[in-house]
């Protein structure tokens, strides 16, 4: 989408020097792929939602100042459903090259 399309379809609308802040912004940090077109970009997410859950979760723990306190209060608080993900989760992990 261009800039101006963005704004657009957001309710209520900004300025589009404002969705243009924004996506400069997040392309930076890899959260959004630009192409240039004729004078302007093209914009479009980096990665699919899931991955953009999995970022916005390793950077909420990287604010954390206990991530050991961080985690037993989220963990205290997901469905049996996240648990059990989790758990898989991290019974695959024995394969990675750190051994973790």
């Amino acid at each position: 989408m261009f800039a101006q399309e963005v704004a657009d379809a957001l309710d209520p609308r900004p300025a589009v020097t404002t969705v243009l802040t924004v996506l400069v912004r997040l392309s930076r940090k890899g959260m959004v792929a630009r192409e240039r077109r004729g004078r302007a970009h093209v914009y479009r997410a980096a990665g699919d939602r899931d991955a953009f859950v999995a970022q916005a979760m390793q950077a909420a723990l990287d604010e954390a100042g206990d991530v050991a306190a961080a985690v037993s209060h989220f963990v205290g608080t997901v469905s049996p459903e996240v648990a059990a993900a989790l758990r898989e989760a991290l019974n695959g992990r024995g394969d990675d090259e750190d051994g973790a």
